[in-house]
């Protein structure tokens, strides 16, 4: 594991592309059930699975990447397409026995637990950004279901591969609440998360609307609002509903919605299953 920073961004990208990136315990022991009954498995079945971990859903769509031939017209830019792209039997050729993140951080359960609220940020993010393309009937709305799941890819590799300066990162903002989070990666990292992000999917080739989708720098694309916005949501709502940040948010995911923040509010307690 990475104990010191690396100098750059090619260094950065350069390290993690070839890392070996574990993926959840219930991933791994499913994906073994189904291994065993393999003839019973389908890519809806399995893409029910693998779309509840942001990591295996990353290692897929760069395997199914790397295996594009070039008289394909369209990337596989979900789990399913990247499924029915490959073929079951191929697939599990493919992904033998997963190593987990449980194993890979069991010394370290701070880096563990950090890790862990990463994830289910994601998973609610990726909920929050399926409604609202949904709302606004988006013909990409796995996609963009997509974009949210993996939104933060890069933030948790650094947990699984350098935790001790994920942990740095997360103190420094728990000492300086002001502090922006691309100022403290800066000074932990030399580099901005990203920026990491989105040159991790050129080294892998993945699909170039998934990347479009997941650059925060775009902002002004419908798309993109629906993932960004889904984002900051489940980052401010992780502990509840009280921030005093989600009164802004609702303001905007009402604009992109056309609702009132009133009714945006009462699709967003919908979404997340939580009481208005």
């Amino acid at each position: 594991m990475l104990e010191q920073p690396l100098r750059d961004l090619a260094a950065w990208t350069a390290h993690l592309r070839h890392m070996t990136i574990p993926v959840l315990a219930s991933t791994s022991e499913q994906l073994e059930l189904w291994r065993s009954n393999e003839d019973a498995a389908d890519a809806h079945l399995l893409g029910e699975i693998l779309n509840k971990d942001p990591l295996m859903t990353l290692k897929l769509l760069a395997h199914a990447a790397s295996q594009r031939s070039s008289r394909l017209l369209t990337d596989a830019e979900t789990v399913t397409a990247a499924l029915v792209l490959l073929g079951i039997t191929p697939f599990f050729k493919a992904f033998g026995p997963q190593p987990t993140v449980e194993e890979r951080l069991a010394g370290r359960p701070e880096a563990l637990a950090g890790l862990q609220r990463v994830l289910l940020r994601a998973e609610r993010a990726a909920r929050f950004a399926l409604g609202f393309a949904a709302h606004r009937a988006d013909p990409d709305a796995e996609v963009i279901h997509s974009a949210a799941l993996l939104h933060d890819f890069s933030e948790m590799l650094l947990w699984c591969e350098a935790p001790a300066l994920a942990l740095q990162i997360q103190q420094l903002q728990a000492a300086q609440p002001g502090l922006r989070s691309t100022a403290a990666q800066r000074q932990v990292l030399n580099i901005e998360l990203g920026d990491l992000e989105q040159a991790l999917m050129k080294a892998w080739h993945l699909p170039e609307l998934l990347a479009q989708i997941t650059n925060d720098k775009k902002a002004r694309d419908p798309q993109v609002r629906c993932v960004m916005l889904a984002v900051r949501l489940a980052r401010h709502t992780a502990l509840g509903w009280e921030n005093p940040a989600i009164p802004d948010d609702l303001a905007e995911i009402g604009e992109l919605l056309t609702l009132s923040p009133a009714h945006a509010l009462k699709l967003l307690h919908e979404l997340d299953g939580t009481p208005g």
